[in-house]
C-alpha cells in the first residue's frame, strides 16, 4: 500500500507580501485569473434540487408520495406578487329569506337549513373562543419560549462558529507568520553563508595566485 505523501504548501497568503513589492506579479495574476473559464450557471449534480414549500411527504406500499397543497402555494404567489387579500364573502353570514312572497316550500326549507348552519357555526364559534380564552395564552407563551429558546441555540451556534473561524484563522495567521520568519531567517542565514563561501573562494584564488608568484620567485632566485 502507497504511502500519503504530506500536502505541500508553496505560499504564505498572511505573511508573503510580492503582491505589494512586484505589481508586475499582480498584473500577471489577473490575466491569469482573465483566462479561467468562467463559473458553471447550472449547480453541481449531487447538489439536491431546491426544496418546494407545502409539500407533504407519505410513504405508502414502499412508494414516496410528494403531495402538494395547492392552495397555500396560491397563497404565496399572492402574497410574493403584493396583491390584495380578496374581500371576505359575507353571503354565508347571513340569513336571507325567501326571495318571494310567501315563499315556497322549497325556499322556506333552504332558509330553515342555513338558519340551522349558521347556528351550528355560531355555536362551534362560541366553543372555539372559549378554548382559545381558557388555553391559548398559555399555548402562545409555550410556543413563544420555545421560538425563541430555538432563535438562542442558534444564535449560539452562529457565535460559536463564527469565533470558531476567527480561532483557526489567527491560528493560521501564527502558523504562517512563525513559519515565514522562520524561513526569512533561514534565507538569510542561506544568504550569509553563499556569501561567506565566495568571500572563501575569492580568498582561495588569491592564495593561489601569491603561491604561484612566490613558487616562480623561488624558481628565479635557485636560477641566480
Amino acid at each position: 500500500m502507497a504511502s500519503t505523501l504530506p500536502e505541500i504548501f508553496d505560499s504564505l497568503p498572511y505573511y508573503d507580501d510580492d503582491l505589494q513589492k512586484y505589481p508586475s506579479l499582480q498584473l500577471k495574476v489577473e490575466q491569469e485569473l482573465a483566462r479561467q473559464p468562467k463559473p458553471p450557471t447550472t449547480l453541481h449534480p449531487r447538489v439536491p434540487p431546491a426544496f418546494e414549500l407545502f409539500s407533504v411527504r407519505e410513504q405508502i406500499d414502499d412508494r414516496d408520495l410528494n403531495q402538494k397543497n395547492p392552495i397555500l402555494r396560491a397563497e404565496l404567489e399572492r402574497v410574493e406578487s403584493h396583491q390584495p387579500f380578496p374581500s371576505l364573502d359575507s353571503i354565508r353570514y347571513q340569513l336571507p329569506a325567501p326571495s318571494s312572497t310567501p315563499g315556497t316550500n322549497e325556499e322556506w326549507q333552504a332558509a330553515i337549513q342555513n338558519a340551522r348552519a349558521q347556528l351550528e357555526h355560531q355555536k362551534i364559534r362560541l366553543t372555539n373562543l372559549t378554548l382559545l380564552q381558557n388555553y391559548g395564552p398559555n399555548a402562545w407563551r409555550i410556543h413563544n419560549y420555545l421560538l425563541e429558546s430555538a432563535a438562542k441555540q442558534c444564535e449560539k451556534a452562529l457565535e460559536d462558529l463564527k469565533q470558531l473561524t476567527v480561532e483557526i484563522n489567527r491560528e493560521r495567521k501564527n502558523e504562517q507568520d512563525r513559519i515565514g520568519k522562520q524561513l526569512t531567517s533561514l534565507e538569510t542565514r542561506w544568504t550569509e553563508l553563499i556569501s561567506s563561501v565566495l568571500q572563501i573562494e575569492m580568498a582561495n584564488v588569491a592564495l593561489d595566485a601569491e603561491v604561484e608568484q612566490l613558487n616562480r620567485r623561488e624558481v628565479e632566485l635557485a636560477e641566480l
